[in-house]
């Protein structure tokens, strides 16, 4: 059996953003970007949520960290050029203050990944195939 561990939240359902990413056809098992800007998170998509040791996983930023992660992980395999960090850095702002997070603490979270999201970007970051037994 192979698999991966360290996710927090998986999709029950589809979940998609309208983006300002356009004229890209990208597709994988669990996401998709249209070239009209649409990105949907598809059912079964696996995230693992905040990852700054001062943020905490609520109602206001699950939304968020779904498509940030998501948009970290397309630039981690090559399918969007690393010039992306700064635009899914900004979406998950936009989304976590439209969910209802106060400005200040959505500020501390844009700093946080902006500062230190880097590494997460890379593909030497992606989460390990594991082997059992």
């Amino acid at each position: 059996m192979r698999y991966r561990k360290g996710y927090k939240f998986q999709l029950y359902e589809d979940e998609e953003i309208r983006t300002g990413i356009y004229g890209k056809n990208i597709k994988t098992d669990f996401i998709e970007l249209f070239a009209n800007g649409v990105l949907i998170g598809r059912k079964g998509y696996a995230w693992d949520g905040a990852s700054f040791f001062l943020a905490r996983d609520n109602k206001h930023t699950v939304r968020g960290t779904l498509f940030h992660d998501i948009g970290y992980q397309l630039i981690r395999e090559g399918l969007l050029t690393p010039d992306y960090k700064a635009y899914f850095d900004g979406l998950l702002y936009l989304i976590i203050t439209q969910d209802g997070l106060n400005k200040l603490e959505a500020t501390v979270w844009y700093r946080a990944v902006w500062g230190f999201g880097k590494s997460s970007t890379l593909p030497e970051h992606d989460r390990p195939i594991l082997q059992a037994p």
